[in-house]
């Protein structure tokens, strides 16, 4: 008798616009998948728990590793209906993880087609090739509601690096180059708490291709200086630490999340979580560094991304990301991420505002960019980062699918620009030096760049976090709901940029302004203010906004997009 078969919620796959199909994969192919498998009990909890709520760290309660898996990992007895599906479709269990609430299977191509009654084609767009697929997975009656997301069927890409190379003449800019930092500089700009480098702390850093050698970073930090930090690889669906040296190699984006990271906190110890750049990946990989409890890390870098929406992301894939990254926050896990580096547009070309994901998940602190000068020891000006289409700009702008957090509800976030949307989840939170013509001296493959981009905003907030945790003596965990409470936001902690936008193809979005803005957030840190200012809220004097001489804000208008 032929079992009810129920589509698993969320899972809809359809082909990437302008796609072409161009036959099927070999169906003795072998390829494995990650099984989702609901929690013990519901999320909700941790949405209104103490380790989210807007108190000071000393008075938050969070979660152990071993105590969030008692409460929220995956039931040994729904795991035991997987297995049994498995077996029944000869499918091989290769690993189960409670904590993660993952089954990893492995089958032939046919065999997992038929186990979650897909069809599965090869798909060529934009010069790449994947194995796509098109409408719902299914799974058998009894295993509805008990399997949240099938993860590896289709393995599109949907992880770009937000990393900019310095080249000459960017975009439409005429702007001279100015000297590149290093890390420890920014941080010294910044203001990083004295007396602190990291120490006792373990910073995660996710990556999606490429990789380091022992000798750059050896190099680099000799150059610098300073010790050498503790690097350590972790490979995720057995994923290595592969540099590829040549061309846009992601080589550079790992050595410059490594490098700044360890710049800026040279105390801190660092593992890089190496997965693949598909919605599996991104869930594994996720997963893996929440509940790494070998290495501990008490804050996570992201400095890759893909916009928002069903043709990149189906609904499965962000719930189950959203979900290990309010895992994270219940654990006292600060997530920081790039909001991308192509301003309002995204990389997207239908003449709408878009923002990245994860950036515009509610639980993580979205790091937006900026163009940073200095005079001496001090900040001479910082506007928004906007050098066009070419030459890119800060992300930023009004999510269209999570809606406006509480913790975001005074800081005068917009409707979207978009035709039919409300106010929704504004990116990023907060901003550091992005530019590439302010940008960062790293060193990878051999040989000395400059790089920017918020891809070295995300791992600069995550060193400044780590030094405020080794002050603390105790995570600060989600900063989102701290920081912007009035007391704070109107602080001596950000240095607020009030000059520039984020418009880079005529979208018409968005415009810096006093206050919280969609190009840079409440604005760059000034460390032992914003330190200060979450231990005892109100107790550090509201400071001057950044001087301008920036672009002429643009208008919020909706427009069409340039082509590329």
């Amino acid at each position: 008798m032929t079992k009810k078969r129920i589509s698993v919620s969320g899972s809809g796959r359809k082909p990437l616009p302008g796609a072409r199909e161009v036959g099927s994969p070999s169906p003795d192919e072998r390829i494995e998948v990650s099984v989702l498998l609901r929690p013990r009990r519901s999320y909700k909890a941790i949405q209104s728990s103490n380790a989210l709520k807007p108190v000071q760290p000393k008075d938050r309660q969070y979660l152990s590793r071993e105590e969030f898996e008692k409460a929220y990992g995956a039931d040994p007895k729904d795991v035991q209906k997987v297995e049994a599906f498995a077996h029944e479709h000869n499918l091989t269990v290769m690993q189960v993880s409670l904590p993660r609430r993952t089954v990893v299977l492995a089958g032939t191509v046919a065999q997992l087609a038929e186990a979650f009654g897909v069809q599965m084609a090869l798909y060529e767009h934009e010069g790449d090739t994947y194995r796509g697929r098109s409408g719902d997975i299914s799974v058998p009656e009894d295993l509805s509601g008990i399997v949240q997301g099938v993860f590896g069927l289709d393995n599109r890409r949907q992880a770009r690096p937000r990393m900019r190379r310095r080249r000459p003449n960017l975009g439409m800019t005429t702007r001279q180059a100015a000297p590149a930092y290093t890390p420890s500089q920014v941080a010294s700009l910044y203001n990083f708490p004295a007396g602190t480098d990291g120490k006792g702390q373990c910073i995660g850093i996710l990556e999606f291709g490429g990789g380091y050698t022992q000798s750059d970073l050896q190099t680099y930090f000799s150059q610098l200086g300073i010790p050498e930090p503790s690097v350590t690889a972790v490979s995720v669906d057995s994923v290595q630490n592969q540099p590829s040296p040549g061309g846009d190699s992601p080589d550079s984006e790992v050595d410059l999340d490594i490098e700044v990271a360890g710049g800026a906190a040279p105390g801190a110890s660092i593992v890089v979580y190496f997965s693949n750049f598909t919605e599996r990946g991104w869930v594994d990989a996720l997963t893996t560094a929440v509940h790494d409890s070998v290495h501990n890390p008490s804050v996570l870098s992201v400095s890759w991304g893909y916009p928002e929406g069903q043709l990149t992301w189906t609904p499965q894939a962000m719930t189950a990301v959203n979900d290990a990254l309010q895992a994270a926050a219940a654990m006292g896990i600060t997530v920081c991420v790039a909001s991308g580096d192509d301003g309002s547009r995204d990389e997207v070309d239908d003449g709408l505002a878009h923002v990245d994901f994860p950036a515009s998940s509610p639980y993580v602190l979205a790091c937006g960019g900026t163009t940073l000068n200095s005079s001496g020891s001090t900040i001479s000006s910082e506007v928004v980062w906007n050098d066009g289409a070419n030459g890119g700009a800060s992300g930023g702008g009004i999510s269209d699918v999570f809606p406006l957090p509480a913790w975001q509800s005074k800081a005068n976030v917009p409707p979207s620009i978009n035709p039919g949307h409300n106010v929704g989840r504004g990116v990023p939170d907060v901003a550091g030096d992005a530019d590439p013509n302010t940008g960062y001296n790293v060193y990878s493959d051999g040989q000395g760049e400059v790089v920017g981009g918020t891809s070295a905003v995300s791992p600069l907030w995550a060193a400044l976090i780590a030094r405020m945790n080794q002050k603390l003596g105790k995570p600060v965990g989600f900063l989102n709901s701290l920081i912007y409470a009035p007391a704070v936001a109107t602080s001596a902690a950000f240095h607020d940029i009030t000059s520039g936008n984020n418009d880079v193809s005529s979208v018409g979005a968005y415009s810096a302004g006093k206050g919280w803005d969609a190009c840079t957030g409440l604005g760059s840190p000034n460390g032992a203010a914003l330190l200060a200012a979450i231990i005892s809220p109100g107790s550090t004097s509201k400071p001057k906004p950044s001087k301008g001489g920036g672009k002429k804000p643009a208008k919020s208008r909706p427009g069409k997009a340039k082509q590329r």
